[in-house]
């Protein structure tokens, strides 16, 4: 039997994957099955999973039906103590399941272990910067309420015992069922924090509006469900919780191409909207360096515009 159960979700990945499961092999804690869940796919994913020769593999192919319920499958296809997701396009540093275990076997109360991210873009391939050291352990509750810290689904290390106990990923949430499954999770176990980046997640650069759109309409299904069963002495976070949710939308629409004024447009309404909600996050850097960084967008957008204009002018005037 083995001791981690790791399970990666797989959708048209074939430019990912491989790499992706390199990365597993190549962990210094080696004692894990590798469970892939073909979601679908379209493309040569599945052939690439099944020309790898490592008897800890172990592959299913179902239609398509989403990230949380191929997430569910693979949790219904595993042995193992612990259990571990990652993402088909993200990656691990080599110490990731080592150091997460020994946390959670240095603290045998605790159910979940976590570590930080860094992030790197598609192509090319570099760390474009590491993301916020958090220290919190214990009851990440009221934490995790009001700023989903682990990131992504590629993070945590968990006791199989903790998720029995919450249930599995809540495919109405999606693309935000990782937030929801973890808040679950923290209602009911304490957590551990491995300090130190471990989790490389790549940034995508086909986030649309439309994808924008089913991110806040999840995100805000998340923040609601949250509230519905959250104590009363922590309903008070609502409206931080909803701050940073908007925020995370700001920055997610000022990633966009620098000519989509209406993504710009998208960006100030959601900041504005954050500012509104909880107007105490004027005084924290992040929120800061997202006004600095839309009034940058603004600048390029509209001197992009004036050259488009300009060019249209003088096409029309060597017409006439």
């Amino acid at each position: 039997m083995p001791k981690i159960s790791v399970i990666i979700p797989a959708y048209n990945a074939e430019c990912t994957i491989g790499e992706t499961i390199q990365s597993v092999q190549q962990q210094t804690f080696q004692d894990f099955e590798l469970i892939i869940i073909d979601d679908g796919s379209k493309d040569k994913t599945l052939e690439i999973i099944q020309s790898i020769n490592d008897k800890r593999l172990k592959i299913f192919a179902y239609e398509n039906g989403g990230v949380a319920e191929a997430r569910n499958r693979g949790i219904s296809h595993a042995n193992a103590e612990y259990i571990a997701f990652l993402d088909a396009d993200d990656l691990w540093t080599p110490d990731k399941l080592e150091l997460q275990l020994v946390a959670l076997q240095k603290n045998p109360e605790v159910g979940v272990a976590y570590s930080w991210t860094s992030y790197f873009s598609d192509s090319p391939k570099k760390v474009l910067y590491p993301g916020k050291s958090v220290h919190f352990s214990g009851d990440v509750y009221a934490q995790l309420l009001v700023n989903n810290f682990l990131a992504s689904g590629s993070n945590p290390l968990i006791c199989r015992k903790v998720i029995e106990s919450v249930g599995k990923f809540d495919p109405t949430c999606t693309p935000c069922e990782d937030w929801d499954f973890y808040l679950r999770l923290a209602a009911r176990s304490s957590f551990v924090v491995v300090p130190k980046h471990q989790i490389l997640y790549r940034q995508s650069s086909n986030s649309g509006s439309s994808k924008m759109k089913a991110v806040e309409k999840a995100g805000l299904l998340t923040i609601q469900k949250a509230y519905q069963v959250a104590p009363p002495k922590l309903q008070y976070l609502r409206h931080q919780s909803l701050a940073w949710f908007y925020q995370y939308c700001t920055q997610q629409y000022l990633k966009q191409d620098v000519n989509n004024i209406d993504a710009v447009n998208q960006a100030s309404q959601k900041l504005w909207t954050a500012i509104r909600l909880h107007p105490q996050i004027l005084l924290q850097d992040y929120a800061q360096s997202l006004i600095r960084w839309l009034i940058k967008k603004w600048i390029i957008t509209l001197v992009q515009q004036v050259r488009v204009a300009k060019s249209k002018i003088l096409l029309f005037s060597s017409k006439n």
